[in-house]
């Protein structure tokens, strides 16, 4: 089958492709290549097209057709918190109108099965272990234009008679090939990294909370391990049952702040301590994905843990 995937050259977008590659289905790749690298969907017949802009969905339409696209994966997306605070209007309009495009150019070729990306940041200041039936009261413009687009391509399905999985994304760190690493710093990892390549100390926010070691503690899942739940939710749409369907995606275990930091500083010799800051406002002591129902629904679970985390980080980091 022929998946489109918009977002495809980005991080976790490439991962995806490259494991549909792998088994033998075609990605076909929508990018404005913003932030997408290009060498890392070498091979991969890819396309420049800004999803927001006017006239995105007939063009878009234009390609599904070409192409034979049979499914989409919907990865595209403006995704940097301190961005759409700044910028609330830019960013609900950046992800509100990538996304309708996708679901007019659908409607329009009938195409029915969407795998959409969204994010954990759906659920704001939630703490311990988050249900997808938790709250939804997103903090931050990104985590509301997530929300909003779950809402709308669950409306959409319904309407129009497509089946539509939403993921959430925990925190999403590693590396499934060295060419495929993240190179932004935008989360933990890169950042603790980014700092001792400096030569300065990479900072803790907030030593004083409940947790074992006072830290926050965070679910982190391997980036290899979501391209699979991309597969496995992309497999499920023909036989789900309902229009739109959510799953959390995480590995159901909490690592704190201190152990990636200090986890990183075995791995580079000579690493600089970990300085103690403030805590920032509004960081919850502890939030960890449920991820029963996508285990028993999908039969998907993470297979890697922190330690496979940090090892392929720095093996694409010497790489």
């Amino acid at each position: 089958m022929r998946v489109l995937v918009t977002g495809g050259s980005g991080y976790i977008g490439a991962h995806v492709c490259r494991l549909l590659a792998q088994r033998g289905d075609e990605p076909v790749i929508v990018d404005d290549f913003v932030f997408g690298l290009r060498h890392r969907i070498d091979g991969m017949p890819a396309h420049e097209l800004d999803l927001a802009e006017p006239g995105a969905a007939g063009a878009l339409a234009a390609l599904m057709r070409a192409e034979r696209v049979g499914a989409v994966i919907h990865l595209a997306a403006r995704k940097q918190v301190g961005e759409s605070v700044a910028r609330p209007l830019w960013y609900h309009q950046q992800n509100g109108a990538s996304l309708t495009a996708v679901l007019e150019a659908m409607v329009e070729t009938g195409v029915r099965d969407l795998v959409f990306s969204s994010s954990a940041a759906v659920y704001g200041d939630a703490s311990g272990v988050v249900t997808e039936d938790a709250p939804t009261v997103p903090v931050n413009p990104y985590g509301e234009s997530k929300l909003a687009g779950e809402w709308l391509a669950a409306d959409v399905a319904r309407a129009q008679g497509l089946r539509v999985t939403s993921l959430r994304y925990f925190n999403v760190a590693g590396a499934g090939w060295p060419d495929l690493a993240d190179t932004a710093v935008l989360n933990l990892v890169p950042m603790v990294l980014e700092a001792i390549d400096a030569g300065r100390a990479p900072e803790v926010f907030g030593d004083d909370y409940a947790t074992a070691d006072g830290t926050c503690v965070r679910d982190f899942v391997h980036v290899r391990d979501l391209a699979d739940a991309h597969l496995a939710a992309l497999d499920a749409l023909p036989g789900q049952p309902e229009p739109h369907r959510v799953y959390n995606v995480g590995t159901g275990v909490g690592a704190s702040v201190r152990e990636v930091v200090e986890g990183i500083r075995r791995r580079v010799p000579d690493a600089p301590a970990a300085v103690t800051r403030p805590r920032r406002p509004g960081d919850p002591a502890a939030v960890v994905a449920d991820v029963s129902r996508i285990a028993r629904e999908l039969g998907w679970r993470a297979r890697h843990g922190l330690d496979d985390i940090l090892d392929s980080v720095l093996d694409a980091r010497q790489k």
